[in-house]
C-alpha cells in the first residue's frame, strides 16, 4: 500500500521515498504534508467562492459538485500548498526527466455535495494527444479541506493502473478510497486511473486540487489569464515562474524573444532585443559552429 506513514528524516530522503512509491503504485498519500492550521485558514478564505460558484454542468464535472479555479487569488494560503517543498519536490523528481522545468497545470477548489454520484474513472493525461506510456506528463495533488472518507466521496484510485494498457478494462479489485485528514496530500500520476467517489453522507467534501505538468505542455488552466501581469507582479519570482512567467529552452514561451518575466517589471520597454535561450547541449553546438566555421566570400 502506498499510504503508510513514514518518519520524516530529511527533505531529500522524503522526496526519494515518496517519489519511488508514486512511480511504483501510481499514487501515494503523504500524511501531514502541511500544517492543518494553514489548510483550515485556506478553507475559511474559500467560503465565499464555494458559496457563490454555481454547481457544475455535465455528468463529468458533476451537477452536485462546485468547482472554481484561480486559487492563488482566492487565498494567500494557496501559495503554501502550491509551493509545498515536499510535494513540489516529489512532482519535480517524477517530471524533470522529461522537461527543463515544471509548471502549474491547475488549481481547483472542489466541493462534492451530498448525493453526488461517483465520477467516470479516467486518466488526466488524456487532455493531451501525445503518445502515452513512456512519458510522465503530470502529477496531480488532492489536498483535503475536510476529512475524506469512503462514505463522503473520497477520491478513488486504481492501484497500479498506470502500468496497464490505456484501453484495457481494469477490475475494481485494485481500487482504493483515499481516506485522509486535513493536512494529508494525495499524489497520483497523470496516467493513473482515478475518480471522485460518490457522496453518500450528509457532509460536503471539500478539497483543493493542484496539478503540475511538463512546462512545454499547454496547461489545463490558462495561467496567463488566471494571473495576468497586474496580479503576478506581486508573486515571488519562484511562484511567478511556476505559473508560466518563464522562458523555456529552446526559446519556448517567450515574449519578444525574452522571458515573459520582463512583463512583471515596473517599466517594460516598448522594444526588446532578442536573447538566446537554449539547452546546454544546443549552446555548445552553436558555439562550436561559430568557433570553427570558415567564412565564405560571396
Amino acid at each position: 500500500m502506498a499510504t503508510r506513514f513514514k518518519q520524516h528524516v530529511s527533505l531529500e530522503s522524503d522526496i526519494d521515498y515518496y517519489s519511488s512509491l508514486l512511480l511504483k503504485e501510481g499514487y501515494v498519500i503523504i500524511r501531514q504534508a502541511e500544517r492543518p492550521e494553514t489548510i483550515q485558514a485556506l478553507d475559511n478564505d474559500f467560503k465565499e467562492p464555494f458559496a457563490r460558484t454555481p454547481f457544475s454542468q455535465g455528468n463529468f464535472f458533476g451537477e452536485r459538485t462546485v468547482r472554481f479555479g484561480r486559487a492563488l487569488i482566492r487565498s494567500v494560503h494557496s501559495a503554501a500548498l502550491v509551493q509545498n517543498r515536499l510535494v513540489l519536490g516529489v512532482s519535480e523528481r517524477v517530471l524533470l526527466p522529461w522537461c527543463e522545468s515544471v509548471q502549474l497545470n491547475l488549481t481547483q477548489g472542489i466541493a462534492v455535495h451530498p448525493g453526488a454520484p461517483a465520477q467516470l474513472p479516467h486518466r488526466d493525461e488524456g487532455m493531451w494527444s501525445g503518445p502515452k506510456g513512456d512519458i510522465e506528463y503530470m502529477v496531480n495533488v488532492i489536498w483535503p479541506l475536510t476529512r475524506f472518507t469512503k462514505k463522503n466521496g473520497a477520491t478513488l484510485v486504481w492501484v497500479g493502473s498506470h502500468e496497464e494498457e490505456k484501453d484495457k478494462y481494469i477490475l475494481d479489485d485494485g481500487v482504493v478510497a483515499a481516506e485522509m485528514e486535513v493536512g494529508d496530500a494525495l499524489l497520483f500520476l497523470g496516467r493513473t486511473l482515478h475518480a471522485q467517489g460518490s457522496n453518500e453522507s450528509n457532509e460536503i467534501r471539500r478539497a483543493l486540487a493542484i496539478g503540475y505538468s511538463l512546462s512545454w505542455l499547454k496547461p489545463y488552466e490558462n495561467q496567463m489569464l488566471a494571473y495576468p501581469p497586474s496580479i503576478a507582479r506581486s508573486f515571488p519570482r519562484e511562484l511567478a515562474e511556476l505559473v508560466g512567467y518563464r522562458q523555456i529552452p529552446p526559446n519556448l514561451n517567450n515574449f519578444e524573444a525574452q522571458s515573459p518575466m520582463r512583463l512583471l517589471e515596473e517599466d517594460v520597454p516598448e522594444y526588446l532585443g532578442a536573447v538566446d535561450a537554449f539547452l546546454p547541449e544546443q549552446v555548445e553546438a552553436i558555439n562550436y559552429y561559430h568557433q570553427h566555421r570558415k567564412p565564405r566570400l560571396v
